[in-house]
């Protein structure tokens, strides 16, 4: 039985057939690829190789698609991609997560943070922040989304339920903006203030106004928000 498995896998290699197979690395490049090329069935198909060439499901997500999602927003920086792009590449993404996510295990990618988002009472608009969602999710947040026309007692028992790092606001419009101060208000006054670095963002919003209202920053574009917030989680 030796001698045959040998022979074969002499065969094999004489054929060129092993030399064939792809690599980790290989397989893994496919994947980081897909995810900036906005390549769903792509992302699908590499996602299906890591599995069956036993690469760890954690593996993939990490060194694969979040690579990939790395690239994705230099490239929206730098002006290569938009705000489409994005939304995309968070789209490619969770049809890569579909498959990857049954065999991913507990405990196998460890969270970076959680955090509490939502867009304030009386502003209806989730774009901007479901953008930036996916791109927390794909640096591995945890995610609590209390999604549109948030008040300010929501997102006060939100970060009593769920005790999160960060608390996110988004707001379009420059008459709903207003509400973010208010829910500042309210987590001082719950004593939550202090327990969480909180950061907004949305078409009106600037750094003086962050300031102005409390907050800890203000981010310009979704990419920029999740850098503050991965930066604050790596110093804290």
């Amino acid at each position: 039985m030796e001698k045959q498995l040998s022979k074969l896998v002499s065969k094999l290699g004489k054929s060129g057939w092993l030399n064939k197979m792809p690599s980790e690395k290989e397989i893994l490049g496919k994947l980081r690829d897909a995810i900036v090329n906005l390549d769903i069935e792509g992302v699908k198909k590499a996602s299906e190789e890591a599995i069956s060439s036993g690469i760890p499901a954690y593996k993939a997500v990490i060194e694969g698609m979040a690579k990939g999602m790395e690239i994705v927003g230099q490239k929206y920086e730098n002006g290569e991609y938009f705000l489409a792009e994005l939304i995309m590449a968070g789209e490619t993404m969770k049809e890569g997560m579909t498959v990857l996510e049954p065999h991913l295990k507990t405990g196998d990618i460890k969270s970076a943070g959680k955090v509490v988002i939502g867009t304030v009472k009386g502003d209806l608009h989730d774009i901007g922040k479901n953008v930036v969602v996916t791109l927390l999710k794909a640096a591995n947040f945890d995610i609590v989304d209390l999604g549109v026309d948030v008040s300010a007692e929501q997102f006060v028992e939100a970060v009593k339920k769920n005790s999160p790092d960060i608390v996110a606001m988004s707001a379009l419009l420059t008459t709903t903006m207003i509400e973010m101060e208010g829910i500042i208000k309210a987590l001082q006054k719950a004593g939550l203030r202090k327990k969480v670095k909180i950061i907004i963002g949305g078409a009106p919003i600037t750094p003086e106004y962050a300031k102005k209202i409390g907050a800890d920053a203000a981010a310009k574009d979704a990419v920029e928000g999740v850098r503050i917030c991965t930066e604050w989680m790596k110093n804290k």
